[in-house]
């Protein structure tokens, strides 16, 4: 086999595609269709608790097109990252999908289930042995961390992938997964380059991102061969260039050269981006060097409290002017009342004037009305809604030099003006763990026979 074209139909599993574009893309005979299905991008919140970040109505639309063309065209799917976190509840949510659409189809294809869990003991002695290393600059990990952490998770690499091929699986749904590997897996399986198989993947997860305009609800096709792969849009409004994939090379990445993951790293200091006709993009170059110890990265989320959230607008120039001012003074206040009440945090998003960069916003003049939410964590439910509350209402009437009406400071969208979001989780473990076998640790640990 002299090429291996692998489609993807979208950047995340439940974000939609186009079927003008899918179907053009099955015209041009894919050996294997792959999705990436999650990220760390939506925060710890859904590795924490266990939850999907897209709906199970938006993945089952996604994935009907998908296992009937591998059921036809004899081809496999790949899915990584399931459900969006990986975690054993997330991989259970997708097969409870893939079961049903099986059902309503009439079919079963060979189907396998691969775990990226790893049990706290297994954490804790690998820490003991001096196995695990901070992943860029976090902490160094502490018995505490691991045993407030939810759903541990390591990142696999296309080792396991690779595996649940050899064995004869159709489609393949893994936990925790590097983006590039359910995309680079058959053209490894099928002898081509890694680092260009890798690279080809790295682009792939995101499908048309990397085309202008770019999209994350639409297909794209790579085609790797002995030396090269071409990338290009399955949409007549799309088109791959060479800054728009080199670009999205980039996305995400502290450095420009050197692109780690599972095992080693990709090396793009020789990497070229060539136009073709046709708004395709060659690649050359890209080299995978491997490390002298395989390390996959860890992931887990620890439950911090419960949020409570208000959202206003604020429109008087007289208190924007004052705003910090007033915030700290409400601040103040709020804690001379919840003195010894409660452990809380009290914080306050100012959008027009600092509320997406906060301490680094370069520019110093706000906005002619400010979008404010207000945002109270605590142990409890109960106690974050009383700290927001009591901030809610002290603002709403605090009093300022210059304040002409004296009806409240601020306007609310919404009756009631309070939400309570539930749970909070933050990033616990974000670790590299070095391991024996790049398959130790991902088990297949359910299947579905296609008979």
């Amino acid at each position: 086999m002299n090429e291996v074209r692998v489609l993807s139909p979208t950047a995340i599993l439940g974000y939609g595609y186009p079927m003008d574009s899918f179907n053009r893309g099955l015209g041009r005979d894919p050996h294997v269709l792959a999705v990436d299905a999650g990220s760390t991008d939506p925060g710890p919140y859904y590795l924490g608790s266990g939850k999907p970040f897209t709906s199970a109505a938006a993945v089952k639309r996604d994935l009907r097109p998908m296992l009937c063309a591998a059921r036809e065209r004899q081809i496999p799917l790949l899915v990584g990252s399931s459900g969006g976190a990986g975690a054993a509840p997330h991989l259970d949510w997708l097969r409870q999908i893939i079961l049903e659409l099986y059902r309503e189809e009439g079919f079963k294809l060979r189907t396998a289930g691969i775990s990226a869990d790893v049990s706290q003991d297994a954490v804790k002695e690998a820490c003991v042995q001096g196995r695990i290393q901070p992943c860029g600059p976090v902490s160094p990990l502490t018995q505490g961390d691991i045993e407030s952490s939810f759903h541990i998770v390591a990142q696999m690499g296309t080792e396991p992938f690779l595996r649940a091929l050899d064995q004869g699986f159709q489609v393949i749904l893994a936990g925790r997964a590097y983006d590039p590997a359910a995309f680079a897996a058959v053209p490894i399986q099928r002898g081509f380059d890694p680092g260009l198989a890798l690279h080809m993947g790295k682009i792939l997860e995101c499908a048309a991102i990397a085309a202008e305009p770019g999209s994350g609800s639409d297909c794209m096709l790579g085609t790797i061969g002995s030396s090269a792969f071409v990338l290009e849009a399955l949409s007549e409004e799309r088109t791959c260039t060479g800054r728009s994939v080199a670009a999205h090379t980039l996305y995400e990445k502290s450095d420009p050269y050197v692109l780690p993951g599972p095992g080693g790293a990709l090396n793009l200091k020789a990497t070229q981006f060539r136009p073709l006709s046709e708004g395709r993009v060659e690649v050359t170059g890209t080299r995978f060097q491997p490390d002298d110890t395989y390390r996959v990265k860890l992931e887990a989320a620890a439950r911090i409290g419960y949020r409570t959230v208000s959202i206003a607008g604020v429109r008087d120039p007289m208190m924007i002017e004052r705003l910090d001012e007033i915030l700290n003074a409400v601040r103040d206040y709020v804690g001379s009342q919840m003195e010894n009440a409660c452990a809380y945090s009290l914080l306050f998003h100012c959008y027009g004037k600092n509320g997406v960069m906060g301490g680094r916003e370069p520019v110093s003049t706000a906005g002619h009305e400010i979008g404010l939410v207000i945002e109270a964590v605590a142990d409890t439910q109960e106690d974050a809604a009383n700290v927001c509350a009591l901030a809610r209402s002290t603002l709403l009437h605090y009093g300022y030099p210059g304040r002409v009406s004296t009806a409240g400071n601020l306007a609310f969208p919404y009756s009631p003006s309070d939400f309570d979001a539930g749970e909070v989780y933050r990033f616990s473990i974000h670790h590299l763990m070095t391991v024996d076998d790049p398959n130790g640790l991902f088990p297949v640990v359910w299947e579905v026979d296609s008979h």
